[in-house]
């Protein structure tokens, strides 16, 4: 026991290292400076007879027997966390919840959630960061990401709660100046408006005629790469667009924006799902908020429409 008490420092210390990438990163989440961090890490190593990090002046790394020891003593501080937590009752669930999602489909349907959330916990804090931007979950220190996609970070774990399709959309106003278009061809002579992702790529638009699949070449008139944006350029009538089903519902549903070429337009379905760590070292904090996430958003018949 006496052990554990003088290397527990050392322990926490090497986690948040290892999860925040650098020693001032986990300094700053410790609320000490950085030199407390490496002296409490190198002590550790020293009681250890190991290296845990291989560090240079751009580079920190675990070594083979620091990720064993960082995974171990992970464990055991999640394992007591969760134990001083067995005798509250939920509603005195407390404590920082950070959660990173894709900004249509956080402001959507995840902000309701949270709200509702937050209305039966009132001592829990939730931070909601809204970007669609490439987002380390790990690194920056996030409990719960929800993102398009089905493999999860190192470390974390999966659960799909909605498949989301993409439409086209444009404005009746920009369709009463320029014509309705009725088959896929005739977009060439339309203004679009393209989107650009953050990994450097552009959406693709496909039609399907018979069994054959078209993709349209993209020259887009307006080329954007938030795809909020995209969905106010198509309202303000600057031309045609393609969106996820989350960024144009509103507009949808208020007329602002019409969908166009259902017939041909191949709607490319993809996953939101949740990631969050193994479910047997997460923290009740966290847990309670996984749970009536999932819930919430797999019963929402709205994200789920095609």
């Amino acid at each position: 026991m006496e052990d554990i008490q003088k290397n527990w420092p050392g322990f926490v210390a090497a986690v948040k290292v290892a999860d925040a990438g650098s020693f001032s990163e986990a300094a700053r989440q410790l609320g000490i400076t950085p030199a407390a961090v490496g002296k409490s890490i190198g002590l550790l190593e020293a009681r250890l007879g190991v290296r845990l990090f291989n560090r240079t002046t751009r580079q920190l790394a675990l070594t083979p027997e620091g990720e064993r020891v960082v995974e171990r003593a992970r464990a055991a501080m999640q394992a007591l966390e969760e134990a001083g937590a067995v005798s509250k009752p939920d509603a005195d669930l407390s404590g920082l919840v950070r959660i990173s999602c894709g900004a249509g489909y956080g402001r959507n349907f995840v902000l309701p959630v949270v709200a509702r959330i937050l209305d039966r916990y009132p001592q829990l804090r939730i931070e909601l960061n809204l970007s669609d931007q490439i987002v380390d979950l790990v690194k920056e220190g996030f409990d719960i990401g929800i993102r398009g996609g089905k493999e999860p970070p190192k470390g974390m774990v999966a659960r799909r709660v909605s498949k989301v399709s993409t439409v086209l959309v444009a404005s009746p106003a920009y369709l009463k100046a320029n014509g309705i278009p009725k088959d896929w061809t005739e977009l060439a002579h339309h203004r679009r408006i393209g989107l650009r992702f953050a990994s450097g790529s552009m959406s693709e638009w496909n039609f399907k005629v018979g069994n054959k699949v078209h993709r349209m070449d993209e020259k887009p008139s307006l080329l954007l790469t938030a795809p909020e944006v995209v969905a106010d350029a198509a309202s303000l009538h600057q031309g045609i667009a393609q969106l996820a089903q989350h960024h144009a519902i509103e507009a949808l549903r208020t007329g602002a924006l019409v969908r166009l070429l259902q017939h041909q337009h191949v709607s490319r379905p993809f996953d939101i799902s949740i990631f969050y760590p193994h479910r047997s070292g997460l923290a009740p904090r966290v847990r309670v908020v996984v749970d009536l996430l999932v819930q919430a958003l797999q019963a929402s018949k709205t994200n789920n429409k095609s």
